[in-house]
This record gives structure tokens, C-alpha cells and sequence, in this order.
């Protein structure tokens, strides 16, 4: 199993991406060959300021190291490092077609009413993270429900390809089935995700805060007067109560219901306190190890560097693969 994975370097990840997607990296790498990636070419078919968009790279590859991801058993690296993302989604460019990419709806999202001043990077991404994958012959890619379109599309491209040019150039990649991700709210709207674009910092939790501040957040975490039931059907139209036993079960390794059976009947005035104990001894490893690393650039930038050779050197043969197919002389 070769799976592939990334991930935009937005810096300043929180208890949602670390929940959400960054456990189960973690558990990958020790299930199979694993590439897991900045997603730093994709953050420029946007505004961005170069500076942030560099210092936000760094900052991104400190907390995935410290959460867990570990460049001994895992290749890390950032895609702008990697020259041959981009070759390939060149190469790629004339398999996909302009009605597949018009049916993406994040394009319709990102561009909003302005779709005729949105970036060609926008609108083709889609064909960049297709190389992605397909430029290590990834047999699995861990997909959210707001991704499972660019996969389909990933292997649409994959099997026109192979087909026009009668080889077997790239392998269909498969969504990775694994365990079940925790979808984590904001603790001021439970039906809300977490964000690191809500303005209220009070509505998430950071792998940079300390403890005494994740513990206010979650003292001050909205809920409602009604004490905790003995089955999650019964949280049904209570999201904010819903959401704190889904922390601390996802926080546990464990499953809501049985957090329940633990604090059936109990209020928050309860059950906040455990919750807020027990993410801080989650995450003070998290934050010191990332707090540690995060000024450390040249130690960043090695890491990154390494993982990039490596990954270079993984792909070049799909990459020479493609342009032979195509009747290309490098």
C-alpha cells in the first residue's frame, strides 16, 4: 500500500485537523509507505503574501512532526521542492477536459461570483492534485467527503491517459478506507467546523496553546442546561453537546457512546473539567515539541529538503513513464 496525502500550509493547525485528519496520518505511516505533503503550489492559485505563505510552510511541517508524523518512517516534504507535481499536471493538462473541471464545485465555492477573475491555478488545481497522486502510483489516498470528487476526477484523468496512449502508465488510486475520522465543531457553534478562519480564537483550540488556555476555551465552550444522556440518540438537536463528547471520545480512542455510559446524567459543570484535563494531557506534548521546533528553519528546512530528494526519486520513473507515452524526447 503507497498512500498519498496533503495538506495546505496554512500554519497554526488546531484540535480539528489534528483530530480530523492528522491522527490517522500518523497511524498510516506505520501501515504502509506514506507521502505526505505541503501543499505549497496549491496555496498559490490564491492571493497569499509570499512571506506568510513561507513561514506558514515551516510552521505546518513543525506541528505535523510534532503531532506525530515522523520523517524516519513517513516521506515529508513540500510540493514546490518537487518540480515533477508540476511537470506531470502540464503533462496531465491534455488528458482532462475543460467539461470534467467545470463540474468541480470547490472551484464554483473558491471563485465565488467572480468566476471570469478567478486564477487558471484555480480552476485547473484540480489537475495538480491529480498529479499528486499519480506521480507516485499511489494505490490509496485518505479523502474527506468534500474531496471524494477530485479523486473520482484523479482517476478519470489516470484511465483516459493510460487509454489514449494504449500503456498502463498509472495506477487508479483508491479512496483509503481507515478509521473513521472525528468531525470537530466550533465551540461557539456546534454546527459549525472548526476553522482557523473564524475570528473568534475562542472557537477553536490550537496545538500552540498552552494548558491554562485550552482550558478556558473549554470551560467557556458553548452548551446548553440539560445534563448528559445515556445514548448519542438522545443528543440529537443539542450540536454543541454533541460535539464536546465527540473531543473527548475522539481525544480517548474511544467511542461517544461509551463516554456516555461513563457520564450519563452528569451536567457540564462535570464533564467540561474532564474534557479540559484530558485534552491538555493530549496535547502539552504536542504544543512543547511544536513550540520547540517551529523557530527552528534550517532544522525545518532539512527535514523538508530530505523528504523531497526522497520523493524525487520516487517519482521520476512514473514522471519519465508519462512523457514517454506521450511521444516526448527529454
Amino acid at each position: 500500500m503507497r498512500v498519498v496525502s496533503g495538506i495546505q500550509p496554512t500554519g497554526n493547525l488546531h484540535l480539528g485537523n489534528y483530530l480530523g485528519a492528522i491522527v490517522n496520518w500518523v497511524k498510516m505511516q506505520d501501515e504502509g509507505e506514506c507521502l505526505f505533503f505541503l501543499a505549497d503550489l496549491h496555496a498559490i492559485s490564491m492571493p497569499h503574501d509570499p512571506a506568510t505563505l513561507r513561514a506558514g510552510t515551516r510552521e505546518m511541517a513543525a506541528a505535523l512532526i510534532a503531532s506525530g508524523v515522523d520523517p524516519d518512517k513517513a516521506t515529508l516534504f513540500n510540493q514546490a521542492r518537487v518540480p515533477a507535481h508540476a511537470e506531470l499536471q502540464w503533462l496531465l493538462n491534455g488528458t482532462a477536459r475543460m467539461g470534467w473541471l467545470n463540474r468541480m464545485t470547490q472551484f464554483k465555492d473558491k471563485s465565488g461570483k467572480n468566476r471570469e477573475g478567478a486564477s487558471i491555478a484555480l480552476f485547473a488545481y484540480p489537475v495538480l492534485q491529480a498529479a499528486d497522486v499519480l506521480l507516485y502510483n499511489a494505490t490509496h489516498v485518505p479523502v474527506g467527503d468534500d474531496q471524494k470528487q477530485h479523486l473520482e476526477l484523479a482517476r478519470d484523468i489516470a484511465e483516459k491517459f493510460n487509454n489514449d496512449t494504449g500503456t498502463e502508465t498509472f495506477v487508479l488510486p483508491e479512496p483509503f478506507i481507515g478509521t473513521d475520522a472525528a468531525r470537530i465543531m466550533s465551540l461557539r457553534d456546534g454546527s459549525s467546523k472548526m476553522s482557523k478562519s473564524d475570528p473568534s480564537d475562542m472557537s477553536r483550540i490550537n496545538l500552540a496553546d498552552d494548558a491554562d488556555l485550552i482550558a478556558k476555551k473549554i470551560k467557556k465552550a458553548k452548551t446548553d442546561a440539560e445534563p448528559l444522556p445515556d445514548s448519542m440518540d438522545d443528543l440529537a438537536g443539542r450540536p454543541e453537546a454533541r460535539n464536546l463528547v465527540t473531543i473527548y471520545a475522539a481525544l480517548e480512542g474511544r467511542a461517544p457512546a461509551d463516554v456516555l455510559q461513563d457520564y450519563a446524567g452528569q451536567g457540564f459543570g462535570q464533564f467540561k473539567p474532564a474534557l479540559a484535563d484530558l485534552t491538555v494531557s493530549k496535547l502539552a506534548p504536542i504544543s512543547e515539541r511544536f513550540n520547540a521546533l517551529k523557530n527552528d528553519d534550517a532544522a525545518i528546512d532539512a527535514i523538508l529538503a530530505k523528504g523531497a530528494q526522497k520523493a524525487a526519486q520516487t517519482g521520476a520513473r512514473i514522471l519519465a513513464s508519462a512523457y514517454e507515452a506521450l511521444g516526448l524526447l527529454r
